[in-house]
């Protein structure tokens, strides 16, 4: 792990953190999402900076990067001191007190830690939000913009966006919010109605390879190019899917998934079992493991509705499994299992059972037989 993995990993409680590598605060390269960072340098530039911008798009793919990219032009002093591209070098102090989230201009809102569960909240709380009020009416030191990130901006309960509204109707004069959301559908229209929204598109081709293997190289991680060839082709335009799948078990977890699906409609009871035994007891695994077979599912019913998408592997699954008339049901399987496991995860249900009753589930439907 490189040193700032590591020191972000110990002084930093940090919500959606993959552990392991570097925070998007640390990170100072972007691939890709070339036109966001245009439009925003445009609005920068020409003194026509919006006060609210909501950075909308799929989970993984450099949002929260993006952000603290913005952040750190914002902060520079001077507008003329902003390279092309608002990329700011790793040494410049600006970017140094970023990382350490040290900045007395930035205000970062997320989730935060309860000690008493040892967990993070499953909600950014109006506590959270009440932090605005004491760092809006404070004077501005260093530069003359004051940052707010808000990460993620769907995770705000009732009342926090009800908080947050206040701020954004009534914003102080050279305050910049920047909300990060994987899903804009869940924020408040009055929310919404306020940002100019920029959507970020997942990547794709030699962007998201090069940022892959950035985030390897970065935190001194040995890049197999098979796993590598593999991750990529599963991420669907997603740097975090990648990694994920490329570091401890991922690959070997996808190939636990191809074979439950590729043995039905039987179901393999002993290395069910091993599942089971192997995936209950580790969260984390459990929950990589449910979120490829989801991907999986939905790559299933693209490629049998459309023709398109999945690997050949995947395809050829489709072709065996998906009836055309049975389309629906697998779009129902895959949204029922989604559900079942997010229940699982928020109310702390029994796992083991959770994954039996999946199997079954996919038996069910691999038979054609009336989902339960």
């Amino acid at each position: 792990m490189s040193a700032a993995a590591e020191r972000s990993r110990t002084t930093i409680n940090e919500p959606d953190r993959l552990e392991g590598f570097s925070a998007p605060r640390d990170v100072g390269g972007v691939f890709g999402h070339g036109e966001a960072i245009k439009e925003f340098e445009d609005a920068m530039r020409g003194e026509r900076m919006h006060h609210a911008w909501l950075l909308a798009g799929p989970e993984g793919i450099g949002k929260a990067t993006l952000a603290y990219r913005f952040a750190r032009a914002l902060l520079v002093p001077g507008i003329d001191a902003v390279p092309q591209g608002l990329s700011i070098a790793p040494d410049h102090p600006v970017f140094r007190k970023v990382a350490a989230q040290s900045h007395p201009n930035l205000l970062v809102l997320r989730r935060s830690w309860v000690e008493k569960s040892k967990k993070y909240s499953q909600w950014i709380g109006v506590d959270d939000v009440r932090r605005l009020r004491a760092f809006l009416g404070s004077t501005a030191g260093e530069t003359g913009y004051r940052v707010v990130i808000v990460d993620r901006a769907d995770e705000l309960n009732q009342s926090a966006a009800n908080a947050l509204l206040k701020a954004l109707e009534e914003p102080p004069s050279r305050t910049v919010f920047l909300l990060i959301t994987g899903a804009e559908g869940r924020l408040p229209v009055t929310i919404r109605s306020r940002a100019r929204i920029l959507r970020i598109e997942a990547l794709a081709g030699s962007d998201l390879e090069g940022a892959v293997r950035a985030a390897l190289a970065r935190d001194d991680y040995a890049i197999d190019e098979d796993a590598l060839s593999v991750a990529l082709a599963l991420s669907e335009g997603s740097v975090r899917r990648a990694l994920e799948l490329m570091t401890g078990e991922g690959i070997t977890l996808y190939h636990e998934v191809m074979e439950l699906l590729g043995a039905l409609p039987e179901l393999d009871g002993e290395r069910l079992h091993r599942l089971i035994d192997k995936a209950a007891g580790d969260g984390e695994r459990l929950e990589l493991f449910f979120s490829l077979l989801l991907g999986v599912m939905e790559r299933l019913v693209r490629f049998s509705a459309t023709g398109e998408g999945g690997t050949a592997q995947e395809q050829a699954l489709a072709k065996r499994l998906v009836a055309p008339n049975a389309l629906s049901a697998w779009a129902q399987a895959w949204e029922g299992i989604g559900r079942a496991w997010s229940d699982a995860f928020t109310l702390n249900l029994d796992r083991s059972l959770l994954l039996l009753e999946t199997a079954q589930r996919l038996q069910q439907l691999a038979r054609g037989e009336a989902l339960s």
